[in-house]
């Protein structure tokens, strides 16, 4: 791996309403942790999401969202969430989440497939070549970024 690339990571803490009756993180609360990291991994690429909706004129909706799970998580349990990209497309990119705790235990893993379209057809359209060079930085595989971590 280059030594300019790298993972994006943030730390969040399992909150009171993350957990469920078992008092464990219930698997519906990682989506929030994947939406904090997503849209923090944009603004640290030059990319805050107003800012990029509005120039580029676009959407970046879900088609795909695959979780696994490993590990639970408990209440008040610092976790760390690596963001990174594993594919630019023409018209779409694969973001990924691995979720651990702060002594490596992995949590759960996760991939998306935010698909690129029009804001007022919500067609599909072309990923714009300057979001594709902004994200490039955090692209990479899965076994890289863990040990990057």
């Amino acid at each position: 791996m280059p030594p300019h690339k790298k993972p994006f990571i943030i730390s969040e803490y399992v909150r009171w309403g993350d957990i469920d009756l078992a008092g464990i993180i219930c698997y519906g609360a990682y989506i929030r942790f994947f939406e904090l990291a997503e849209t923090e991994i944009f603004r640290a690429a030059g990319l805050p999401f107003k800012e990029m909706f509005d120039r580029y004129d676009m959407w970046l909706p879900r088609k795909i969202m695959h979780t696994e799970f490993f590990s639970p998580a408990l209440l008040d349990e610092r976790l760390k969430v690596v963001t990174y990209f594993s594919r630019i497309g023409n018209t779409s990119l694969t973001i990924n989440f691995d979720v651990m705790s702060a002594d490596g235990v992995l949590h759960a893993t996760a991939h998306q497939v935010l698909v690129c379209v029009s804001r007022s057809t919500f067609q599909k359209m072309p990923l714009p070549a300057e979001v594709a060079r902004a994200v490039e930085q955090f692209v990479m595989a899965p076994e890289e970024a863990r040990k990057a971590a």
